[in-house]
């Protein structure tokens, strides 16, 4: 993959979770929600003083196809879930985490 295919695949999501907060935030504006330029050190996802205090959370965004096993651990969740699916994955030496959809995320947020 040409590395303008990977700026722009990685842009997407930038710009897909970006919309997803100020749509779930309303009263946001562009202006307090903005994504860092390609290579740019730092977080993903640049939020104001006001974001800030509305959604306590940094992003990191990840496009990329070498995580298909993480892919497959969730629909196997989803698959047995009867509720929201919700996967728990750990590295040795390393903390658990856990994987959300999107969608189901910012609905906890929000709330």
């Amino acid at each position: 993959m040409k590395q303008s295919s990977r700026r722009k695949k990685g842009k997407l999501l930038q710009n897909l979770v970006r919309d997803k907060i100020l749509k779930t935030f309303r009263h946001l504006k562009k202006k307090d929600v903005d994504v860092a330029q390609t290579g740019e050190p730092g977080i993903d996802i640049k939020l104001s003083k006001t974001a800030r205090r509305l959604v306590r959370h940094s992003f990191e965004t990840k496009n990329q196809e070498r995580m298909a096993t993480i892919y497959q651990w969730y629909d196997q969740a989803d698959k047995n879930a009867k509720d929201e699916p919700v996967l728990v994955i750990k590295q040795n030496g390393r903390r658990p985490l856990v994987v959300v959809d999107l969608d189901h995320f910012f609905n906890l947020i929000s709330e």
